[in-house]
């Protein structure tokens, strides 16, 4: 295997192992996707990224991390993601959204407006919602613990933003089960102190994810692919672990998910995370192995090399790459011509490859 041999999926081919990491934009208004997003999703897949996720979908508008985050929690969203779908597809790469609920961590302020939470009387919203009624951190709103019904409203509120997501012709989802939000809230013992059917023990704790992947695939056709975003560990005592992760991930590919996407971190303030160049590969690396399941690798991958070692080592079946796209969307170009593989160009740029 290498960078720019083609990945199958189910149905879906992939014209190389490049993928577009989901992105906060804080650029929507009431969950709206506008011209920003087609830009920004558009150029990546000029740029030859085989896949092309939006960002983190708020399937709920409390879910929402931001008042400016985008959404698929109602019909109306879905003209203008089904125009960007379109130009993306029309380009060769795939189209799909990383579906989100962000749990304790929601109502805060985007970060160039300085971030951390943001008060009712200054557009954010109370209340928020969580495993248990554990702040996020020292200053932060207490969430309500959701009560069965409520939990019923999150698998329903999954399940209906898929089924937009099919109609607007995405081809892959992404369930977010990371960084601290919803999902991940429940999976850590650190944010999740019930004592019911959803708490205490590791089946408990991964029952919420299940279901949301048993809703919507029951919703999602079986040739598309299902994918889960999971941090590896939390980087804290106590917290989930790379073991917990394979054990997670063994089930997930019973339940019908593709991929694992392996991230880390983001449920724990103050975690000291040792990042550096690859640093969260081997967890890709481990997940695959032992789970055998197909995984994607990330965290400050920024070379052409580098990410062809990553595949030719079999540390992971894709990169999903964030800062080095934004910093240059033609990345895959880039990266073709560097580890010499022909790749087709945009016929607009084909005289830039000359």
């Amino acid at each position: 295997m290498h960078l720019f041999e083609p990945l199958t999926l189910r149905s879906i081919t992939l014209r190389n192992r490049i993928g577009v990491s989901p992105m906060c934009q804080y650029s929507s208004t009431d969950g709206f996707a506008n011209d920003w997003h087609l830009v920004h999703l558009g150029q990546f897949a000029v740029g030859g990224a085989a896949l092309v996720l939006t960002e983190a979908t708020a399937v709920t508008p409390e879910g929402r991390i931001s008042p400016q985050d985008l959404g698929l929690w109602k019909d109306e969203h879905m003209e203008m993601l089904a125009r960007i779908g379109h130009f993306v597809r029309a380009q060769g790469a795939i189209y799909g959204s990383q579906l989100a609920h962000a749990g304790r961590k929601a109502s805060v302020v985007r970060p160039w407006d300085g971030g951390g939470p943001l008060a009712v009387s200054g557009g954010g919203w109370s209340p928020i919602y969580a495993p248990s009624a554990i702040p996020f951190d020292a200053g932060w709103q207490t969430p309500l613990a959701l009560d069965d019904a409520g939990i019923a409203r999150v698998i329903s509120a999954f399940c209906a933003a898929a089924k937009r997501a099919l109609d607007v012709g995405m081809q892959v989802i992404e369930i977010h089960a990371a960084h601290g939000y919803l999902l991940h809230q429940f999976l850590s013992p650190l944010s999740n102190t019930r004592t019911d059917r959803y708490g205490g023990s590791f089946e408990n704790r991964v029952r919420l994810l299940r279901e949301v992947v048993a809703a919507i695939r029951s919703v999602w056709p079986d040739d598309l692919p299902l994918f889960a975003r999971m941090s590896s560990t939390d980087w804290t005592d106590g917290g989930w672990t790379p073991d917990d992760s394979v054990a997670l991930a063994r089930l997930l590919r019973e339940d019908g998910v593709d991929l694992i996407d392996c991230s880390s971190g983001g449920n724990v303030a103050g975690a000291r995370i040792p990042t550096g160049p690859g640093y969260q590969t081997r967890f890709a690396e481990r997940v695959g192995r032992e789970a055998k399941i197909a995984t994607g690798a990330v965290g400050l991958i920024t070379s052409a090399e580098q990410a062809d070692t990553v595949i030719r080592s079999g540390q992971a079946d894709m990169v999903f790459l964030a800062r080095e796209m934004l910093r240059d969307p033609h990345f895959p170009l880039r990266a073709a011509r560097e580890l010499r593989q022909e790749v087709a160009w945009a016929p607009q740029y084909v005289r830039a490859k000359l």
